[in-house]
């Protein structure tokens, strides 16, 4: 029996919801985020989903929430990288930030916008800050 590539896919994304949102639920644990933060983060599930996946991981996502997961926990990792205190890792995204990024807002509140460039803007600016690449 032959598995066609979309059934690879399917599978794939499903493998990954587990553990994607286990590490999602942990890092929003850190960060002290509220149920609107994590659902606007997740790009805005719906509220019966979210708490859906919160109990059982065995599910499948989408593409867009995989993205936006990968994106929360690079932001993560990098700061761990660029702040090796965990408190202060932790509360860098509610801190606010005068650079032009940021306009004088947290990290989170850009991150807040829904948009998934801005998580990918901010997760190339904690890359830039570290050395890599911008």
């Amino acid at each position: 029996m032959t598995i066609s590539a979309a059934s690879k896919k399917e599978l794939d994304t499903k493998a990954l919801a587990g553990p994607a949102l286990r590490t999602f639920f942990r890092i929003a644990d850190n960060w002290k985020l509220s149920t609107d933060d994590q659902l606007k983060l997740l790009g805005e599930p719906s509220r019966a989903t979210f708490f859906n996946w919160k109990k059982n991981r065995d599910v499948d996502l989408y593409r867009d929430t995989l993205e936006r997961i990968s994106y929360v926990v690079g932001i993560f990792k990098a700061l761990q990288v660029l702040l090796p205190e965990q408190a202060a890792a932790d509360a860098w995204i509610h801190k606010k930030n005068q650079a032009p990024l940021f306009g004088g807002k947290s990290a989170l509140e850009r991150m807040l916008s829904g948009q998934v460039s801005d998580l990918f803007l901010i997760r190339q600016y904690l890359d830039a800050q570290r050395g890599g690449w911008m």
